[in-house]
């Protein structure tokens, strides 16, 4: 009677061991929690401060690419296409000790398209890439 008890005769146990798939998941989060900080990257962007001057149309030998709300590209105001932008890059950089290009993109501009028309400009020498702020009142 005392043996009949103790369990033993009633077959094999049908339920899930989840004690490894749990260590699994554990370790998962552990690699993941860890390789996370590791795949961001940074991107250092000098935006000029905001000046309230009256002044809109000084001389300067600042280059400011423009990226039209209508898709078109623009130099210091000198409408360009987009397969013409490289050869004008190098045209106006190559002479140039300090490479140094402003970027004054349209609101509606996709982040792709900015992001071409800074890689066009890094191969053709621009070393500093600066943004502009955006105009009061648009």
């Amino acid at each position: 009677m005392a043996m009949g008890s103790t369990g033993g005769g009633e077959g094999l146990s049908s339920d899930i061991n989840v004690t490894p798939l749990i260590d699994v998941l554990l370790v998962l989060l552990i690699i993941f929690m860890i390789t996370q900080p590791m795949s961001r990257k940074a991107f250092d962007v000098q935006v000029p401060p905001e000046q309230r001057s009256q002044q809109k149309h000084q001389q300067s030998s600042q280059i400011v690419l423009e990226l039209k709300p209508d898709g078109s590209y623009a130099i210091n105001g000198q409408p360009l296409a987009s397969s013409q932008l490289a050869a004008r890059f190098h045209e106006i950089y190559d002479p140039r000790p300090a490479k140094l290009l402003f970027i004054k993109a349209a609101p509606n501009r996709k982040y792709g398209e900015v992001m071409e028309a800074m890689d066009i400009a890094h191969g053709a020498g621009v070393q500093v890439i600066g943004f502009t702020p955006p105009e009061p009142g648009k």
